[in-house]
């Protein structure tokens, strides 16, 4: 399976948590030279004070757990 893929299958993993508070996050790319996976935070999310640790302890942990090439998570 694809890296682009398994990085898709664990935003699915998370997504119903952060749609419950009005967010969403969308896979962007992968940049596989810098090891680093880009997302778009959208919804609620965009402006939202917390869209900083939902990127880091929620969407990078994730990915990472099922991603273990993946370096990097920043939002597009």
């Amino acid at each position: 399976m694809s890296i682009e893929r398994r990085i898709q299958e664990a935003l699915e993993g998370i997504r119903e948590a952060i749609q419950q508070d009005g967010g969403d996050v969308e896979f962007v790319s992968y940049d596989d030279d810098n090891k680093t996976v880009y997302v778009a935070l959208t919804g609620s999310c965009v402006g939202c004070p917390a869209s900083v640790m939902t990127l880091k302890m929620g969407v990078e942990r994730a990915i990472k757990a099922q991603v273990p090439e993946v370096e990097y998570v920043e939002a597009y």
